[in-house]
């Protein structure tokens, strides 16, 4: 879907595209990259290069245009109702008098950065400051979903704390695989960054913007980090409480089988079918079975005494 996105006082879509309009790509048609290509010339194989979801940020030169991968937070529901996240790349493709967006995926970044700036009343941002603006977005959306991680990390800790359930278990290594995604991918955008910088210098910009944008880049790196090793030491945490209660208990088990070797191995060797002095004795039976107790009783104090059990 191709909408005109123009700037009267506020973002507003309008019907057909006019000169510094923002045009929108979502999950584009073979006919919708057609146009883009007839109308504009855009570079229609860096287009495509961003519906590949695992592809990289990266800045490059195609013809008259500065085109621009970065990658976007996102977040959907799995089949039993738990969010899931992940980045998704957005192509921004810009020249002198258009600016491009193409995403080949669903995201929440585009559409709040168009309520955001309403809302704020925002200047109108073109060229390299839209760019930045869209880059001040999406980082202010990873930092939404992190927080939304640290709440999930939170909740299952508690449960976890209860009782120690694979199922969260499981939700814990995902979110550590998502954070990674976070980590990976806003590392990425801070090398676009850092490459739109160098370009910066010839033209102009806006100050505040752009350290704006370093700022929110950084803080939600250093928050994704933070939360990828507070993640990784509550699994180590859990995994040495596995491992121990799992030490307990078959040390228990161990102590319970030694135990019982006893009264076994005397019955056993008063039980065979040999001359032994005691088959024909009356007491016979209750001495075996006084005895077993006595030495059982015996060895549980030894090994109480040795701290064993």
């Amino acid at each position: 879907m191709i909408t005109y996105w123009k700037y009267d006082t506020c973002y507003v879509q309008d019907q057909d595209w006019t000169p510094n309009a923002w045009v929108r790509v979502d999950n584009p048609t073979a006919e919708e990259l057609a146009l883009l290509e007839s109308r504009w010339q855009a570079p229609l194989d860096f287009v495509r290069d961003a519906a590949d979801a695992d592809e990289r940020p990266r800045v490059d030169d195609e013809d008259n245009w500065l085109a621009t991968i970065v990658r976007i937070p996102s977040r959907s529901v799995d089949a039993d109702g738990d969010p899931e996240f992940h980045t998704r790349p957005l192509a921004i493709l810009m020249r002198a008098d258009v600016l491009i967006t193409v995403s080949f995926f669903d995201n929440e970044v585009l559409d709040d950065f168009v309520q955001w700036s309403n809302r704020r009343h925002q200047p109108e941002r073109r060229g390299m400051d839209m760019v930045l603006s869209m880059l001040l977005s999406s980082s202010v959306w990873y930092l939404k979903y992190l927080k939304q991680m640290n709440i999930m990390m939170k909740q299952v800790e508690t449960r976890l704390e209860k009782s120690m359930d694979n199922d969260e278990l499981l939700k814990m290594m995902g979110l550590g695989k998502y954070l990674i995604y976070f980590i990976t991918s806003l590392r990425g955008n801070e090398v676009v960054l850092m490459r739109l910088k160098k370009r910066l210098r010839s033209i102009p910009y806006d100050e505040d913007l752009l350290y704006d944008v370093d700022i929110e880049m950084q803080q939600a790196y250093d928050t994704a980090n933070i939360y990828s090793q507070i993640l990784d030491r509550q699994q180590s945490s859990y995994s040495s409480v596995i491992g121990n209660n799992m030490n307990v208990i078959m040390r228990t088990l161990t102590v319970i089988t030694i135990i019982l070797m006893v009264p076994t191995g005397i019955a056993g060797f008063y039980g065979m079918n040999v001359p032994n002095g005691m088959e024909a004795w009356a007491w016979g039976f209750l001495f075996a079975l006084v005895l077993s107790v006595i030495l059982s009783v015996l060895i549980y104090v030894y090994l109480k005494r040795k701290r064993l059990i």
